[in-house]
């Protein structure tokens, strides 16, 4: 892909013909400022958009956000909804992390009087959440309560005290995407997934305690408790082997499948079927139980750094409760209605590292947040900012309610652990002031600052675009990673 490929359409919005190949069935939009389109053309990621664009049922425009990068067939930032019955879901829309996401946790507490604890508390999170590859969580379960877990989600969770009513209020979906049916998972994933709910694994996954550095949007900031000063708490993790599993059968099986029903595809890495098929169905349902395990383990997570607070900090400050503003998920593949060419249809909206940004009005919100937007939560590189924004009216015009879902990588893992020394690192971000908790000095390498785009310069664009609202710009205090 080269500049010529594409024409400028609006100050945050760059557009690649249909016509550009005839296999296209959508032209191909992404967003970006002169610096994030220079890294976009660093690798294949935007070629990667325009094979998404060729899918089957593809409607209005296949999208990436501005932290796109190349990923397994669509691009990490990628957009891409199909309409029903027939239009084609795909595994590599998704993503191998299903329903990867971030949860926001806030707490009364300002910054002053966490800081005397803030070492002890790190401590306590990394000794009480399990972190790091293949590590199990402290949960194991018989198979009958997995297969329980997964098609329950968060009910689950309720009924076995590790969330409260408040919690699922608080979740996209209620923390539960309907039709999951475990039946329709391997025995391998489900062997899998026993022992890992409450545990963060490894990679970019991380707990973060962090403080509200500045607040753009008071009214919205208000309403999630945030103000400068205040701590909150981020988690973002997945469904771990898990999902996992379960995208790596699909794939395999879909590579079939295609055949089967004469899909001609530009990459093999998108091998997709269509919703309306038995394997479409299948995966559908899959899918969902992933998607509802991530919600359990993240909501166990959240039980966790509740016990966690309680340890260090009871009978020490005012209030060390710990209520959640939001959870939301960046790899899933949702069956959604969006209007399109003045009709209201329905549509399979995959979001691959890409963010749900519903706007104002969506019946689908909390009642608290239903007048101001979805809150979208954008963790940036380890050390720099992360950032709340809310959906957008323009967001539901343009992007199928979506937005992105974080810096997006400028460099490989490999690359960063060949570059980057993580002794070195972990000085430079304590010198900082930022306590660091990690399971390995490699693993802190693969995520250093540097391997990653400016997530400020990121939300720039999306806020320029129209396409999320900041609302407050959030500090990191101390990092477990694993």
């Amino acid at each position: 892909m080269q500049s010529k490929d594409f024409q400028r359409i609006s100050p945050y919005v760059y557009e690649i013909s249909q016509t550009f190949r005839a296999d296209m069935v959508v032209p191909a939009r992404f967003y970006a400022d002169g610096e994030l389109l220079a890294d976009a053309l660093r690798d294949k990621s935007l070629d990667q958009l325009v094979n998404t664009a060729t899918l089957p049922g593809a409607v209005k425009y296949a999208l990436a956000m501005p932290d796109i990068h190349q990923g397994y067939g669509f691009p990490i930032g990628g957009v891409v909804a199909t309409e029903l019955p027939d239009g084609v879901i795909s595994p590599g829309g998704v993503g191998y992390d299903i329903n990867c996401g971030v949860r926001l946790l806030g707490t009364h507490l300002d910054v002053e009087e966490i800081t005397p604890f803030l070492d002890n508390l790190a401590t306590e999170l990394q000794r009480n959440c399990p972190h790091g590859v293949g590590r199990g969580g402290k949960i194991r379960l018989k198979r009958n309560e997995l297969i329980r877990l997964v098609e329950q989600g968060g009910r689950w969770a309720v009924k076995h005290d590790y969330a409260t009513e408040n919690d699922l209020e608080y979740t996209e979906e209620n923390g539960r995407i309907p039709g999951a049916d475990a039946s329709k998972v391997s025995e391998r994933a489900l062997n899998r997934g026993q022992d890992q709910i409450g545990s963060l694994g490894s990679g970019n996954h991380f707990i973060e305690l962090d403080r509200v550095e500045e607040v753009f949007d008071v009214q919205a900031a208000e309403r999630m408790g945030l103000s400068p000063g205040r701590v909150v708490a981020q988690i973002h993790c997945g469904s771990r082997g898990f999902g996992h599993q379960i995208c790596s059968d699909y794939v395999k099986q879909f590579q079939r499948v295609v055949h089967k029903y004469h899909i001609k595809l530009p990459d093999r890495e998108l091998v997709c079927a269509p919703l309306s098929s038995p394997e479409g169905q299948d995966y559908l349902a899959a899918m969902s139980a992933a998607a509802n395990y991530a919600f359990v383990n993240r909501q166990v997570l959240t039980y966790l750094i509740r016990q966690s607070f309680e340890a260090v900090l009871a009978g020490k400050v005012h209030n060390h409760h710990v209520y959640q503003i939001y959870d939301i998920a960046h790899n899933m593949a949702k069956i959604e209605t969006h209007a399109v060419n003045g009709r209201s249809i329905q549509l399979c909206v995959h979001r691959k590292g890409a963010t749900r940004a519903f706007g104002p009005g969506s019946p689908e919100l909390p009642a608290n947040y239903r007048d101001i937007g979805q809150p979208v939560l954008v963790p940036g590189s380890m050390g720099t900012a992360s950032w709340i924004l809310v959906g957008t009216a323009k967001s539901m015009q343009q992007s199928f309610g979506s937005t992105c879902h974080g810096a997006g990588r400028t460099m490989s893992r490999a690359q960063a652990k060949r570059t980057v020394d993580g002794s070195d690192l972990r000085q430079t971000l304590e010198a900082d002031g930022i306590r660091i908790r990690a399971g390995s000095l490699r693993g802190l390498a693969e995520e250093a600052p540097s391997a990653y785009k400016d997530v400020d310069r990121v939300i720039e664009v999306v806020h320029g675009a129209g396409i999320a609202k900041k609302v407050a710009r959030i500090v990191p205090l101390a990092v477990i990673k694993g």
